[in-house]
């Protein structure tokens, strides 16, 4: 009865401990929204910020803050939050820390899709812009497909390391093959495509935000109702059969969400890396290994990363820097660091 006790006592104070953590990535996020709604190339001082808000504001002051600065930063949350989500599911799924929808070449897949979308036709038109997260989709899953079969080997299945080094050489073979096609196109695409690369949020349109919106609203939800399964995939595959688990087919419906919701992020926003390594990292170091925790404050982690990189790109004003070059300079040692704890 004592061991049942102080079992449920050390899964409530686990519940505070995560609620606690919520709610000061939240007020954290909260701040960062109302300083970042002021940041910019034409400055808004927070009372006009108030009485745009609330109708009182010019007609110019209106057009800087609903129609460029409020959903560009939207964008900034939503694609925090999906590609902090979708590193939880997949380190959740090889139960490798250093697993990243960036290192492992899906961001990629999702990239060379969009690019050669955008190499050949214009944003210009609202189908054209709810049809870039499908092909960024179709990009990224053809990209995981074959990381997917490399790595596979029937006598041992999926091994964790050999998943994550296919992904970097398929990244990197992308990415190569990205800079070839960047060559051949006019100076004003290549300007643009070589900032989208960078990680620049681009899509400062509410009409980018309604596109990204709906794969969030059906895969998060998906996701978090898998969490007991990537509780025990945590465990081990010997393990994970022993207590019931599909694996495969486990696996298998897990990665296309994970692959869905970082396709949907880079086609709103380029190519930023490394959000879907940091977020579940710290969020296990604040909550614990069980998912159910760790995957809204991966979110919300992701979110405040974003929200913070894209504040200070903006601050610098000129000339401004992308959101994703902000966030590989805290993310490239931050992966050199959890490598070398990897090996000790």
């Amino acid at each position: 009865m004592s061991i049942q006790k102080n079992k449920q006592h050390s899964q409530f104070r686990k519940a505070q401990r995560a609620m606690l953590v919520s709610a000061i990535l939240v007020l954290l996020i909260i701040i960062i929204f109302l300083i970042s709604l002021n940041t910019g190339s034409i400055y808004l001082t927070p009372i006009e910020v108030i009485l745009t808000f609330f109708g009182q504001g010019t007609e110019h002051q209106n057009l800087i803050l609903f129609d460029f600065r409020l959903p560009r930063m939207v964008i900034a949350l939503l694609v925090g939050m999906g590609l902090a989500i979708s590193g939880a599911v997949l380190q959740g799924i090889v139960r490798n820390p250093l697993a990243d929808p960036g290192i492992i070449g899906i961001n990629a897949g999702a990239g060379l899709a969009v690019m050669l979308f955008l190499s050949f036709f214009a944003v210009t038109t609202t189908l054209s812009v709810f049809l870039m997260p499908f092909l960024a989709f179709l990009g990224a899953a053809g990209a995981a497909l074959i990381i997917y079969i490399l790595s596979y080997k029937p006598s041992e299945g999926i091994s964790p390391m050999r998943l994550v080094l296919t992904g970097v050489a398929v990244a990197a073979g992308i990415n190569a093959f990205m800079i070839v096609l960047t060559l051949r196109l006019n100076p004003e695409t290549y300007q643009f495509l070589a900032t989208w690369l960078a990680g620049n949020i681009w899509g400062s349109d509410w009409q980018f935000v309604l596109a990204l919106l709906p794969w969030l609203i059906i895969l998060i939800p998906f996701v978090y109702s898998k969490a007991m399964v990537l509780n025990i995939l945590h465990l081990g595959e010997e393990t994970s059969i022993g207590l019931g688990a599909n694996l495969e087919k486990e696996r298998r419906g897990l990665l296309v969400a994970a692959v869905g919701l970082a396709a949907a992020s880079v086609s709103v926003s380029g190519g930023i890396g490394f959000i879907g390594l940091i977020a579940p990292h710290l969020a296990r170091q604040l909550v614990g290994d069980k998912h159910e925790y760790v995957i809204p404050v991966s979110g919300l982690i992701g979110v405040l990363l974003l929200l913070l990189a894209d504040m200070i790109g903006r601050f610098i004003k000129q000339p401004e820097v992308p959101a994703g070059i902000i966030v590989a300079i805290i993310g490239a040692p931050y992966f050199l660091y959890l490598l070398a704890r990897l090996k000790d």
